[in-house]
């Protein structure tokens, strides 16, 4: 990826500022020095300056704060624009919200899909009260959701793909964006398109009717 990156900036293909890099550390490396490190080796496989997100990829073993600790470092020095965590559920995030600059939290990605609507129960209205944006990954439930009749059906009526409804529906959820895959250039331009498909009202319906909402707390899916 980073040669790739690195060759399309040096071509003049792209500008740096027409992208958003997000990388993580994991938690075995998040202690203070080792979220540092960890950093400055992904700069240098991404032959990059900075990353604009930088994600705690799950819960580990070395405390918040000095994770956190670090994040603010880099964010001085340069080497990050914003911070955020992964998987992190409702609990999680008040915690983080107790650290020290943990309310500088700009993003929690989690699993999240049509067919994976548990973070819809407590974290998404948690997120969106103090403006974290939630990173839906796996939006289209790991190609799932992509053979699902129900989709299907609602694809047909505008034209499009079923995963382009599954992505226009997570696209309609405010405070949420999506981050699906793309192993192909046909996929990715399908992604991008699926962005002006507009559901109505009788779409959301039939969506909910097929994928109910969550009643009660559910644990994260994890992928």
């Amino acid at each position: 990826v980073g040669a790739a990156v690195a060759g399309a900036l040096r071509a003049g293909d792209l500008r740096r500022d027409e992208l958003f890099i997000v990388s993580k550390v994991y938690p075995h490396n998040a202690s203070r020095s080792g979220t540092i490190a960890a950093c400055e080796r992904s700069l240098k496989r991404l032959k990059l300056e900075h990353i604009d997100l930088y994600l705690l990829h799950w819960r580990g073993a070395h405390p918040l704060a000095d994770t956190l600790d670090a994040f603010e470092t880099l964010k001085r020095q340069g080497r990050i624009r914003h911070w955020g965590v992964s998987n992190f559920d409702t609990d999680d995030m008040e915690e983080l919200s107790s650290v020290a600059g943990g309310a500088r939290c700009a993003a929690d990605q989690v699993y999240y899909s049509l067919s994976q609507r548990g973070a819809e129960f407590d974290l998404l209205p948690w997120l969106r009260s103090r403006s974290v944006a939630a990173m839906a990954y796996c939006p289209i439930d790991q190609g799932a959701l992509a053979r699902d009749a129900t989709l299907r059906a609602i694809g047909e009526r505008h034209r499009v793909s079923a995963a382009q409804v599954a992505l226009a529906w997570m696209l309609a959820q405010p405070g949420v964006v999506a981050i699906p895959k793309a192993a192909r250039e046909a996929h990715l331009r399908e992604n991008l398109e699926a962005a002006a498909l507009a559901l109505n009202a009788a779409d959301h319906l039939e969506l909910d009717r097929q994928f109910a909402p969550p009643r009660r707390k559910e644990p994260l899916a994890m992928s």
